[in-house]
């Protein structure tokens, strides 16, 4: 059975630089250094950093790490974190994607230019994950995150809109949302389309259909919490429906490649390539 690895998947720029901060603070340290949430969403990648000193904390445990060092994830946070990590004395490792710091910038021009006209600013994103709750937060005025098109109730479509999107987002719902936002608005004129999807992310969009139509099975490996895993294992699975989604090799099974000649293993952002090769060693003996 021939077995191939997408050279393509993996780590995006955001979280290859996150994981080289995290493993240098590591090494200056010879301690523990503290995580403000998951450094990664995919769980074998941050238990080999955890085995090397990294700890995840909440932000209720903030005040225990007093004097300490936190790593800001790529994530990024909101500037109340910051704030109470300065009155703390912690001080702060920051590894925000330069995409995302990027767009939490454009959020707080978003605001401000709403509060001129009496408008709103509209998020397409999951709600709780770490990088909305980030953008979300960099004002005190509400935000109107959105999943999916029943959300857009939660619009008002008689004033003005700002609408932009978390980074990992599918650049198809967005853009389907954007032109049903200007079909329900009082003044199409008056709803701004700005889209923030990172393209270093989309852009695996249209290589994962190609690369999962070549094989009989395909094997997507990505973190359960992996908002960006979710979106493009979809992909990979309306271009072959035979993919299957798991975390880690444990959960492969037999029956999934019978009959099968071919097998691709791909993933997502937030996949390490140790751990698709992993997978791949198991397929090799099933």
């Amino acid at each position: 059975m021939h077995i191939e690895i997408d050279e393509n998947s993996g780590f995006c720029f955001g979280v290859v630089r996150a994981i080289t901060e995290a493993e240098k603070a590591l090494a200056e340290v010879g301690g523990e250094v503290f995580s403000l949430g998951d450094i990664v969403h995919n769980r074998m990648e941050v238990q080999r950093l955890e085995r090397a000193g990294l700890r995840t904390i909440t932000h209720a445990e903030m005040a225990g790490i007093a004097g300490r060092e936190l790593f800001i994830r790529a994530h990024g946070e909101p500037p109340t974190t910051y704030r109470r990590a300065a009155e703390l004395g912690i001080r702060v490792i920051d590894a925000t994607c330069p995409v995302v710091a990027k767009l939490q910038q454009r959020v707080v021009r978003a605001h401000a230019e709403m509060a001129r006209v009496g408008g709103q600013v509209v998020i397409l994103g999951k709600r709780g994950h770490a990088e909305v709750v980030g953008l979300a937060g960099q004002v005190s005025r509400e935000t109107t995150v959105v999943e999916n098109e029943s959300d857009l109730r939660l619009v008002d479509f008689s004033r003005p809109v700002y609408f932009l999107s978390q980074t990992t987002q599918s650049i198809a719902l967005f853009e389907s949302l954007g032109r049903r936002m200007k079909e329900l608005a009082a003044d199409p004129e008056a709803v701004r389309i700005d889209d923030t999807i990172c393209r270093q992310v989309s852009n695996r969009e249209q290589h994962l259909r190609s690369f999962a139509e070549r094989f009989d099975v395909v094997v997507f490996v990505c973190g359960r919490k992996s908002s960006n895993g979710r979106v493009l294992f979809e992909v990979c699975r309306e271009a072959n429906p035979r993919t299957y989604n798991i975390e880690e090799a444990a959960e492969l099974r037999s029956e999934w490649f019978d009959g099968a000649a071919s097998v691709g293993i791909c993933g997502a952002t937030s996949t390490p390539k140790w751990l698709m090769q992993s997978v791949a060693d198991a397929v090799a003996v099933l």
